[in-house]
């Protein structure tokens, strides 16, 4: 396994579909969650939920691209996309959000700031 963390930014990280982790899991490239997860997904990059995908937890990463489902809070540094299958029961905290017709989104969504400088305001 690489130490260097420049050696690990760039992989794509898969959970297939059939596959469901309990706990939480940190990427430092992007990844693609086709299975289920229960707990907190962290990537310092972009990560999609297929249309099988299931988030109970919360997502933390620079950009999301929603498919499947999420239920629980999301956290993205600059761009959420919603595409038209997606199912938000959620807060939602973006830079900018796309939302495509047929998206099911319920929580609150606070827009415009990076998540780091909301919870700077809110310390």
């Amino acid at each position: 396994m690489a130490n260097n963390t420049s050696e690990t930014i760039g992989r794509n990280n898969l959970i297939s579909s059939g596959t469901n982790i309990k706990g939480d899991i940190e990427a430092a490239g992007d990844i693609r969650v086709d299975g289920a997860i229960t707990g907190t997904l962290k990537s310092s990059g972009k990560v999609v939920i297929g249309l099988q995908g299931c988030v109970d937890g919360v997502v933390i990463c620079k950009n999301a691209d929603i498919s499947g489902k999420v239920k629980g809070s999301i956290m993205v540094e600059e761009l959420t996309s919603l595409k038209s299958t997606s199912q938000l029961e959620a807060d939602l905290c973006t830079r900018q959000l796309f939302i495509e017709v047929g998206a099911i989104f319920t929580g609150k969504c606070i827009m415009g700031q990076k998540p780091d400088e909301i919870q700077e305001e809110q310390s």
